[in-house]
């Protein structure tokens, strides 16, 4: 099938806006989601499975996937790992009748909204202000001062770029958030392509 005919939805933040957390929360609402797993170079964690948090390859394999121009989108973050999206994934779940979720950086996210321009949903995820995102990375406990303060410079800078999307939800309240989004993505399942 041809991608332009086929929906997307990308959801973005800064690190700590609650991204996560309101993909998964779509996911539950609506059976016809599925999320896209993106491919990194770091290591696994050990409450992480390949295939389903993650595709796990080497970094050898990262660079000849992108020679091979195997990826929508793809960026080098945080300390020299590399993540990202493979087109064999969003391929795949539209194989299924499904329709991809994308839990991704922002750099990333304007790449793919740049690759499939139309039957596109992007959200930002913005935070309430960075004193809040501040005070949820560092109560994360996996920050150390140093990653903190990269994050957090991060986020102020990312949010910059929130008027890219095609909606912007402040997640001051999850459930709230969760019940915004659930409402765009809903609207945009039901309308036609």
């Amino acid at each position: 099938m041809s991608r332009t005919y086929q929906k997307i939805i990308i959801i973005t933040a800064p690190s700590g806006a609650g991204k996560t957390s309101i993909t998964r929360h779509l996911l539950q609402h609506f059976p016809v989601l599925a999320f896209s797993v993106s491919a990194t170079t770091r290591k696994a964690r050990a409450n992480e499975t390949h295939g389903k948090d993650y595709y796990f390859i080497s970094l050898e394999d990262f660079k000849q996937k992108i020679v091979q121009d195997e990826f929508i989108e793809w960026e080098m973050v945080y300390v020299g790992n590399y993540y990202g999206t493979l087109k064999t994934e969003i391929e795949r779940i539209w194989s299924e009748g499904k329709v991809p979720v994308l839990d991704i950086d922002v750099k990333g996210a304007i790449h793919v909204q740049r690759e499939y321009p139309i039957n596109t949903l992007s959200i930002f995820i913005e935070p309430p202000s960075v004193e809040v995102l501040r005070q949820r990375l560092s109560g994360r406990g996996s920050e150390t001062q140093d990653t903190l303060e990269t994050r957090v410079s991060k986020a102020s800078y990312e949010i910059t770029f929130k008027d890219h999307f095609d909606e912007v939800i402040v997640n001051d309240d999850l459930q709230k958030a969760c019940n915004e989004a659930e409402t765009l993505v809903g609207r945009f399942l039901n309308k036609p392509l």
